[in-house]
């Protein structure tokens, strides 16, 4: 199977993601003293940033790329949902199917970090500000609404769950309507992978198989335990293609045009990495624009593990445009049979 040798041109497609938006807000410090109160270290607070997280990240690394991006989902009438629309809407986000929810908190992520000068940030504590429930009925149907609207506007829809009620069945009928116009739709799942059934591609990462599979994490240690699991899933809710990310230990490609035993690819970039935070939104999102831009899964595979490789070399949630995408194609690893890869 031929490696890919170049990045596809992004700019043309059209892409949209639906989902849970997050705040990601930072609170950068610098270790100071002891305090005289409690056993504890005196952080000096350096500076802080909100920046964009769940489907919100995924719609940055999608416009980062090069594609026109819309984002669908609910913030809360909350200042952290005022700032993140505002910074979405800098970057030329389309954000006009973002509903504005009374009595929804917008999700927030306040992670601390601390350093010496020259140093870099390591996380120290993360606080989760969460609403009490799921959104409403009237809130997901009027989403559906939107995404039904995005048929034949689209070449690419990314579902992005993290589990703070918008996925649901209703939301897979209204996505099935949009692939029957012909978008490429891909699931990057928490749960509820079993709604949807035929898509384009899953995304799951480790954990996230091992659930959907009912087998424990450590159980995937294994890479035949891996190819079970994926074989399972494919046959289960028959996605084309079902793409594994697992961490330190790369990606993992099961489906169409693939031999029975799958692909794999080590982890690409440098052996240290500095913040695995949005790593996997950054995968999700290359790997369906290659798809959408006509790709083939191990391509689409190798172009989305490079991605993944150059953000986890940075603090925070980031994203990689396609210049930089390029640059890390060269020595990217190259995709292999997933037995050679993993060693199994």
């Amino acid at each position: 199977m031929a490696p890919l040798t170049h990045v596809p041109d992004f700019t043309r497609l059209h892409a949209a993601v639906i989902g849970d938006l997050i705040a990601d807000h930072y609170v950068y410090t610098r270790p100071g003293k002891l305090s005289r109160e409690a056993p504890v270290l005196v952080l000096r607070h350096r500076g802080e940033k909100l920046g964009a997280g769940g489907a919100a990240n995924v719609a940055c690394n999608l416009w980062a790329l090069g594609a026109e991006t819309r984002l669908l989902g609910a913030v809360g009438p909350d200042d952290v949902g005022r700032v993140l629309l505002e910074r979405l809407e800098k970057d030329r986000i389309d954000c006009s199917g973002v509903l504005w929810v009374e009595g929804w908190n917008t999700p927030e992520k306040t992670r601390i970090l601390s350093a010496e000068p020259r140093r870099t940030m390591q996380q120290l504590l993360r606080i989760d500000r969460e609403p009490d429930e799921g959104l409403g009925k009237e809130t997901r149907d009027a989403l559906c609404d939107r995404v039904r609207s995005l048929a034949g506007q689209v070449e690419a829809l990314l579902i992005s769950d993290y589990q703070y009620g918008l996925v649901d069945e209703a939301l897979a009928d209204a996505v099935a309507v949009v692939q029957a116009a012909g978008a490429v739709v891909v699931l990057d799942p928490r749960r509820n992978l079993d709604l949807f059934r035929g898509l384009t591609a899953l995304t799951p990462n480790l954990a996230e198989l091992a659930l959907a599979t009912g087998r424990d994490e450590s159980e995937l240690d294994d890479p035949a335990a891996i190819a079970v699991s994926a074989h399972e899933i494919l046959g289960r809710v028959e996605p084309l293609w079902l793409l594994v990310t697992l961490g330190n230990r790369g990606m993992a490609l099961f489906g169409r045009e693939v031999p029975a035993e799958g692909l794999a690819v080590p982890a690409s970039g440098p052996d240290r990495v500095i913040d695995v935070s949005g790593a996997g939104d950054t995968a999700a999102s290359t790997f369906t624009l290659a798809l959408a831009a006509g790709v083939d899964g191990a391509g689409a595979m190798q172009l989305a593990n490079a991605a993944a490789g150059i953000v986890v070399m940075e603090s925070g949630t980031a994203v990689c445009s396609a210049s930089r995408l390029r640059s890390a194609l060269a020595s990217a690893p190259r995709p292999d049979r997933f037995d050679r890869v993993m060693g199994g």
